[in-house]
């Protein structure tokens, strides 16, 4: 973090003196104005509702210009990550700051494979569920009793501990998120394979059966490790915001992951590929794709209370870079199943062509985003759409990871205690319960 030559100054209509804050540069984006001693010099807070105008944390992880439509990984385009590097890559990326040679890949590879499997007991604990219980509600439980069965990297001050922790988690999600989903439908666990790629293995952990083993489909493979490059990370949103906030506190990588994982369960976050499915569900039920037309119009009235789903991003105010890449994935998949006239997805494409070519949605920039076509994907490949947001939370785990490590590594940092503006009442006293 530079300092700039520029400075703000903060003034008072009431006759209080100007104060003067240090305002700082990043590489690149807007700079930043330093208020850390703004309550000390002025005894007041700034209001944020949702910190969109606040900086919590300076960060070399991820980048995103939702103008330009861009999102960079340490730097690299996704476009170029998604295109000529896997997820294992990727990973050693977020967690290192660098991409791998073939050595150090291959040595970082096989350093996660070999945390692939979870204590035997994890079976048991997942018997307390109900088998209706949401994959999600699942999984932040499995994520959280982590920390129970490994004692040995819990300490979050330990930088041994935590890249311990880190490549055990990465290597158990998705043994977790297979799990979760066996027992939803009364299947018995599939082991994991470690001479299988890390897409390919959870694909057969998810399928396979004692009785009929999986063979992986190399497109749906790579279309597997695509949704996870793509998810990998997206700098300080709701989930890496709450895991970096529950990590403030000094708690084990283990809980501040399954913080994480509850707060991604959200319609508005990591639920938003379940939500657009459960839409297009919805508008095939009403007639299919003879009532798109309608259903886009409820969209634009509004007072109907109808919401289109898997449009749109907060940040992103141009095509968001994933969903570009998500698309071509889609084309593939479905081409590679022959897929393309199934009714659902020829309701999504028409869904997709009104909202790039209607003014109403054009001039609000509610171009389709990843969720739209991954969940699509998802779909296409045999994922029930309850156990989308457990993908998502499989690939973004080692975003979390990253981000969490930076923080603790930050000297400045600090837990997390944000203020508020309060509008109770003022101080009063307790009646006799005879007077109230």
């Amino acid at each position: 973090m530079k300092l700039s030559a520029n400075k703000a100054t903060l003034s008072f209509s009431n006759g209080k003196p100007n104060i003067d804050l240090p305002v700082y540069e990043g590489t690149v984006g807007p700079d930043v104005i330093d208020i850390r001693k703004l309550y000390g010099q002025s005894g007041m807070f700034t209001y944020d509702p949702g910190f969109l105008s606040t900086a919590s944390c300076q960060s070399a992880i991820t980048y995103i210009d939702g103008d330009k439509g861009e999102l960079l990984y340490r730097g690299y385009p996704i476009e170029q990550l998604a295109t000529q590097c896997d997820f294992m890559e990727t990973c050693h990326l977020l967690l290192y700051g660098n991409l791998p040679n073939a050595k150090a890949k291959a040595d970082f590879t096989k350093r996660v494979t070999n945390h692939t499997m979870v204590s035997e007991q994890m079976q048991f604990f997942l018997r307390g569920f109900r088998r209706d219980a949401h994959p999600m509600a699942i999984m932040t439980g499995l994520v959280g009793a982590l920390s129970a069965f490994y004692h040995d990297s819990t300490d979050i001050n330990n930088p041994e501990h935590r890249d311990i922790s880190a490549l055990r988690l990465i290597a158990k999600m998705p043994t977790l998120v297979a799990m979760a989903y066996k027992y939803s439908i009364g299947q018995p666990y599939m082991y994991p394979q470690n001479n299988l790629s890390y897409a390919g293995n959870f694909m057969r952990m998810m399928f396979a059966t004692p009785c009929d083993d999986y063979k992986v489909n190399p497109v749906i493979e790579r279309a597997m490790d695509r949704i996870f490059i793509l998810h990998a990370d997206h700098e300080q949103n709701a989930s890496t915001s709450t895991v970096r906030l529950c990590g403030s506190s000094g708690t084990n990588p283990f809980a501040a992951i399954a913080a994480g994982v509850a707060c991604l369960w959200g319609p508005a976050h990591g639920g938003a590929n379940e939500a657009c499915l459960n839409m297009l569900g919805e508008i095939q039920k009403m007639g299919g794709i003879e009532k798109v037309g309608h259903f886009m119009e409820q969209v634009k009235d509004k007072n109907s209370g109808v919401k289109l789903m898997g449009f749109g991003h907060r940040v992103y105010k141009n095509y968001d870079p994933r969903a570009k890449l998500m698309q071509e994935t889609c084309k593939e998949v479905l081409g590679a199943l022959g897929l393309e006239k199934d009714p659902l997805f020829k309701l999504a494409m028409a869904l997709e062509k009104i909202a790039l070519e209607d003014d109403y949605f054009v001039s609000r920039k509610l171009y389709p985003n990843v969720d739209f076509y991954s969940g699509i994907v998802q779909r296409a490949i045999g994922i029930p759409v309850n156990m989308f947001t457990g993908v998502f939370a499989l690939a973004r785990t080692v975003g979390w990871i990253a981000q969490l490590n930076e923080m603790i590594s930050d000297p400045e940092y600090k837990i997390g205690r944000p203020r508020q503006l309060f509008t109770g009442s003022v101080k009063r006293d307790v009646l006799p319960i005879a007077k109230r």
